[in-house]
């Protein structure tokens, strides 16, 4: 009895001892599995990262590439509207030195007779800067506003006032002062013409070149005044569509842009196929290419 007793207490142990093994073993296997769980999990994690931290770097790249490109537009736009202006101007010199050499002047009048430039007739004096204008006879032209641009101070043109000057003596001095650049010399001369002559031969360029003379100098309200002018007093003249064209462009250079968009348009309307009407129609889509 006491050996069996002895054997099923032994076999009892050994019982014990494979389960706790057994335990053991599971608890291992359990505890692996977790940690392969754990780091398949981190795995997954540091790929996301990594996903997520590519595309921030694609979205950083094509942002750089977007403001790249937004700075080259930028730059392109204001190379353009510095071409375009460099263009206007030197059309605007070309067509000064087509009228310098195209408008030839009047033939030399015969000794007594009545002429436009001397409405007195031979050997009577014609009015310089400082003295009044000639006064037009009731019927003969229509009436031409004042020559001095409203609010700028008119200066008389040197030299002694006893050497009368004729309309295009007067009105080649001004023209010449304008080609060698001497703007505020120009207007000057200018007014002094129209003042002179308002309703003469040349009375438009003048008008236009006055503006002008303003225009380059960025004295846009004023060159807009003598544009105007030149349009309500020779609305037929060669000059007008080139007069309401600059109306327009200083119309936008004050920041009223809604007045010289349709100034622009009006030039094309009244004025199909000329210059004018092309250089409008240039400008209007170089405005429509800066929308946003």
């Amino acid at each position: 009895m006491t050996v069996l007793r002895s054997a099923q207490l032994a076999i009892a142990a050994a019982a014990l001892v494979a389960a706790a093994c057994a335990s053991a073993q599971r608890a291992s296997l359990a505890e692996r599995v977790e940690r392969l769980e754990a780091q398949a999990a981190a795995q997954d994690n540091a790929q996301a990262n990594i996903e997520l931290l590519n595309r921030l770097n694609a979205l950083q790249q094509e942002t750089a590439s977007l403001r790249g490109l937004v700075e080259q537009l930028q730059h392109d736009n204001a190379r353009l509207r510095q071409a375009l202006r460099e263009q206007y101007l030197d059309t605007d010199s070309r067509l000064a030195r087509l009228e310098g050499a195209a408008i030839a002047p009047p033939p030399p009048a015969a000794e007594g007779a009545v002429t436009a430039a001397d409405p007195a007739g031979a050997g009577a004096a014609v009015p310089t800067a400082g003295t009044p204008a000639t006064p037009v006879a009731a019927g003969t032209a229509a009436a031409a506003p004042t020559g001095v641009v409203a609010g700028v101070a008119h200066a008389p043109l040197p030299g002694p006032p006893a050497a009368p000057m004729t309309e295009r003596e007067l009105y080649d001095s001004a023209f010449q002062a304008l080609r060698e650049g001497e703007y505020a010399e120009a207007s000057r001369r200018f007014q002094a013409y129209l003042e002179a002559f308002p309703n003469g031969q040349l009375a438009p360029n003048a008008w236009y070149w006055l503006g002008e003379s303003y225009y380059v100098t960025q004295n846009y309200a004023v060159a807009l005044q003598a544009f105007q002018s030149l349009l309500q007093a020779f609305p037929d003249s060669n000059k007008a569509a080139d007069a309401l064209l600059k109306a327009g462009y200083s119309q936008f250079e004050l920041g009223r842009s809604a007045e010289g968009e349709s100034t622009l348009r009006e030039v094309i309307a009244r004025f199909p196929g000329s210059d004018a009407a092309r250089l409008a129609q240039s400008r209007l889509r170089t405005l429509a290419l800066d929308l946003p």
